[in-house]
């Protein structure tokens, strides 16, 4: 029986984008106001176009904007710098990641917030301030800016002006096409190929330029991310949650590679500490990232609490990471009660953080005032890994029933909720525990006071249920990349630009192959799509 050839789909473009999260769709954005035909291929369905950034909470990092001079902050791009650098801890070879920390800090407020703001985007008038730092100073001051409406609206904004741009028929959006490979021409990258996945046929796109969109390396193929492991960690847990997108799975990277780009630093990876299954998962190993109360106690898995220097949120993700990964059964839970939950449990994420998501100002100052309920519940009801107890007996023998492998020692953890309740007994001026010491401090700030108890007791009657929440590592973003220059342009081992071929957002590690070094000030995700998703159209405007 003879063999029938299926000829492929053909596309023509200016400019191919693999790629619809944030980056790619910001780079539409800006090439198809200048007039330029853009094909944008991407892998997933048209519901969920933007990727992961349609998913996430929506803060982004940006330096000296109204929000912070309203408030008093007197932030600027030298002070940014120290910050980044500082927290990147860069080797003397990350030229290219340290030339884009430098653009990021100098250029956020026009290229990130302006052009955000043209776009209809909002920001709450309260920058948060994540990543304090433990051993090493993160955030020096608030800058982290959480968008109205959550990146579900973040992505909304951006779309609904491709829309109403006078060349919007120069957008052609392909979904479900998986690109498998690039094609070259006269030694240049011309276009790609791949599979039309809802109807396994194959297709061809040409363009002149091509650019790389497709995200990192931690959520599609797990054993990558353990391929890639940090050192310093040790051993990849056995059990991780995949936090990341579905199509993460560096495939692209491969490409890439094989075409003679640059992989740097897959091994900088930037995961979260307090993941849990997701309720209703739709991938392989999907969790939730709760943003762990900073009045919780966190103990192992047999009920010690970890330190000596305790671990707490808002402070160094990186370390906080590292030090479970060191823990029996490299896992953690935390330790608190409803009135804790209440006041300072939230979800990283759009999905479960209803308030932000929907815009409902009435719902989320009752929230800040009487505690999200609505979230409390849902997850009391929805999340088998959050469990309630009248008293400490009781919470041990449901954690024990829950987790086999190890088993929590009631009084081990009695004591240790015994000396931090005690420790509060000595009051804001008294306390000597490092985590009550850094919840003062903490609070002076007004954001932080608003969503921080004022030395909460764990064992405490008045404010029980008590609550525990069994947490795993949960991967989230690809520090390293494809290495670009400045310009976005993808660079062999040489250091040379591939003809052709560009490179933005989380595949090209947000910008040079490793824009964060070794940690993350938070909000530079979805800040670096929109700096290198510009980046890249502006060059290619300019040179073509």
């Amino acid at each position: 029986m003879s063999q029938i050839n299926i000829r492929p789909q053909k596309y023509e473009a200016d400019v191919i984008i693999i790629g619809g999260g944030l980056a790619g769709i910001t780079a539409a954005a800006d090439l198809i106001e200048r007039g330029a035909k853009v094909l944008l291929l991407d892998r997933d369905k048209p519901q969920r176009f933007g990727g992961l950034a349609k998913e996430s909470f929506g803060g982004i990092m940006i330096v000296d904007t109204p929000e912070q001079r309203r408030l008093g902050i007197k932030d600027s791009a030298e002070i940014a710098l120290q910050d980044w650098l500082r927290y990147a801890e860069f080797s003397k070879n990350d030229y290219w990641p340290e030339k884009w920390a430098e653009v990021y800090v100098n250029t956020s407020l026009e290229t990130i917030y302006h052009w955000l703001k043209k776009r209809k985007v909002d920001f709450l008038p309260l920058p948060n301030w994540p990543e304090r730092g433990l051993l090493q100073k993160g955030n020096s001051l608030p800058r982290w800016h959480i968008v109205w409406g959550t990146g579900h609206e973040l992505v909304a904004c951006v779309v609904r002006q491709i829309q109403a741009c006078a060349h919007a028929d120069h957008l052609s959006l392909k979904f479900e096409h998986a690109v498998s490979g690039l094609s070259t021409k006269a030694g240049e990258i011309n276009g790609c190929f791949g599979i039309i996945e809802n109807t396994a046929e194959p297709f061809e796109a040409v363009a002149d330029l091509v650019i790389i969109a497709t995200g990192g390396i931690c959520g599609g193929d797990l054993a990558k991310v353990r391929e890639n492991w940090p050192a310093e960690r040790g051993k990849a847990p056995d059990r991780l949650l995949n936090g990341s997108h579905r199509y993460a799975d560096g495939g692209m990277h491969d490409v890439v590679g094989q075409h003679g780009g640059k992989i740097t630093h897959l091994d900088k990876q930037w995961h979260y500490a307090a993941g849990i299954p997701h309720p209703n998962p739709d991938r392989p190993h999907h969790g939730l990232s709760l943003l762990p109360p900073r009045s919780a106690l966190w103990v192992n898995a047999l009920g010690q609490r970890i330190g000596p220097r305790p671990l707490q949120g808002y402070t160094d993700t990186s370390y906080l990471v590292e030090e479970i990964c060191k823990q029996p059964g490299q896992y953690s839970w935390q330790i608190l009660n409803k009135k804790i939950a209440l006041k300072e449990l939230a979800v990283s994420g759009a999905e479960y953080m209803s308030a932000f998501k929907n815009k409902k100002k009435l719902r989320l100052i009752r929230n800040l005032i009487f505690g999200n309920h609505q979230l409390y519940n849902r997850l009391v009801k929805e999340a088998g890994d959050m469990l309630i107890a009248n008293d400490l007996d009781s919470l041990v023998q449901k954690m024990n029933a829950l987790e086999e492998s190890h088993q929590v020692d009631c009084q081990t953890l009695k004591n240790e909720v015994s000396a931090f309740d005690a420790e509060i007994d000595k009051g804001a001026a008294g306390v000597t525990d490092e985590q009550l010491r850094r919840i003062v401090e903490v609070r002076k700030y007004k954001a932080d006071r608003l969503r921080t108890c004022n030395l909460q007791k764990i064992n405490d009657p008045k404010a029980g249920p008590l609550v525990a929440f069994r947490e795993f590592i949960l991967t989230r973003k690809s520090l390293g990349g494809i290495q670009t220059d400045l310009q976005c342009r993808v660079l062999d081992y040489q250091g040379e630009p591939i003809p052709g071929l560009f490179a933005v957002g989380e595949a090209a590690g947000f910008g040079g192959g490793g824009i964060h070094g070794k940690r993350s000030l938070e909000g530079t995700f979805l800040g670096g799509c929109i700096l290198t998703g510009r980046a890249a159209a502006r060059s290619i405007i300019q040179h073509t």
